[in-house]
């Protein structure tokens, strides 16, 4: 579909050498120029992550797409250039709020950070035609406590010192 073909645009548009630069950054300047564009990745192409001064969640992310979807170095680079590895999903409105509720039911997320590729534009769609078939499913809120966070979890003000 439109989204589908939306995000591979993207997707093309990432720089492979920029990309290289980053994934060595992400593991602690590791040298990935030896390793060639088009070849699938083996866990063994990285450095150890014990061995590594990075965000080990992040890292561990990266060798876990690696050993399951078996990427080559081009594809993974482009995977990361956007979500910087994070779970991505481009479908249908109706398709993100069934991926969406899929995942809070089976209890794999309480909540989600959407970063829409292209703001405001594709934020705006996402409000505009996800939110509501989610608030139907009951798994998004269609009114507020309060206009504050602190209203929203039911604190109380606190008393100012200066009174």
């Amino acid at each position: 579909g439109i989204a589908e073909r939306l995000a591979e645009e993207l997707s093309e548009l990432s720089n492979p050498e920029v990309g290289r630069k980053r994934l060595s950054n992400r593991f602690g300047g590791h040298d990935f120029s030896h390793l060639p564009l088009d070849k699938p990745l083996e866990p063994e192409d990285f450095p150890d992550p014990d061995a590594v001064e990075a965000a080990r969640s992040r890292t561990e992310v990266i060798l876990g797409l690696v050993r399951r979807e078996k990427p080559t170095l081009r594809q993974l680079l482009a995977m990361l250039a956007g979500a910087r590895g994070h779970h991505t999903f481009a479908g249908t409105p109706e398709q993100v709020a069934d991926f969406m509720e899929a995942w809070f039911n089976d209890g794999a997320a309480d909540g989600f950070n959407v970063m829409p590729p292209i703001l405001p534009a594709m934020l705006e769609v996402f409000v505009a035609e996800v939110i509501p078939l989610l608030q139907k499913r009951g798994l998004f809120r269609t009114t507020y406590e309060g206009e504050t966070l602190r209203a929203h979890y039911g604190l109380a003000e606190p008393a100012s010192q200066f009174a």
